[in-house]
């Protein structure tokens, strides 16, 4: 018997309760533990709520939202890929794709095509708001870790070339907060030797 829609809704929802197991690299501000992908996602919200004003351009905050709060949901299936690691980056967009075609397709069809465009268009990077989405998505980080004054950086080894790299287009959606993002969390920690300058 095919379900309803309600039952897709919900069998959508509990399947995105696994976001809550996909731990990240990232430690909370306390530094006692690592964040995982839910945390992630309602703290990139919060702060898109709060810092939107600083997008270079207008944003639907509702799209922007919605969007970033469901970048990560392919996570469940293809598990969390650490911004640094070269090798885990190579196939990472074909376990993506593959775990979005699973996940948004438990939907009614008419959500699974929305929330799988809102995932595309994050994925591109090329509307203002995908473009907000994704300075979240790099400044989020970058400020835990420097609340945890640098540890996960030093630990890892991370190279100033590495983080410019991974923030080449966070100026896009904000160049107020990159250059903030920029002289008060990354180059504070290169001071300190937690980044190294290369």
């Amino acid at each position: 018997m095919e379900q309803s829609r309600l039952e897709k809704q919900f069998a959508f929802c509990l399947e995105a309760d696994k976001e809550k197991l996909i731990q990240r690299q990232t430690l909370l501000s306390n530094g006692e533990k690592k964040e995982n992908d839910a945390e992630h996602a309602w703290h990139m919200s919060l702060m898109c709520i709060l810092l939107s004003e600083y997008s270079n351009e207008p944003i639907d905050v509702l799209k922007t939202i919605s969007m970033i709060l469901i970048h990560d949901v392919v996570e469940i299936d293809a598990g969390d890929t650490y911004a640094y690691d070269d090798k885990a980056k190579l196939s990472q967009r074909d376990r993506e794709l593959k775990a979005a075609d699973r996940l948004f397709n438990i939907l009614p069809d008419d959500q699974a095509k929305k929330l799988r465009a809102l995932w595309d268009e994050f994925e591109e990077g090329k509307t203002p708001e995908a473009r907000f989405a994704h300075t979240m998505d790099n400044i989020q980080p970058a400020m835990l870790n420097n609340s945890t004054d640098g540890r996960v950086w030093k630990e890892r080894g991370v190279r100033l070339s590495q983080i410019l790299e991974r923030n080449k287009n966070t100026p896009d959606g904000s160049e107020v907060l990159w250059d903030y993002s920029l002289n008060n969390f990354i180059r504070p920690n290169v001071e300190k030797g937690r980044i190294i300058e290369d």
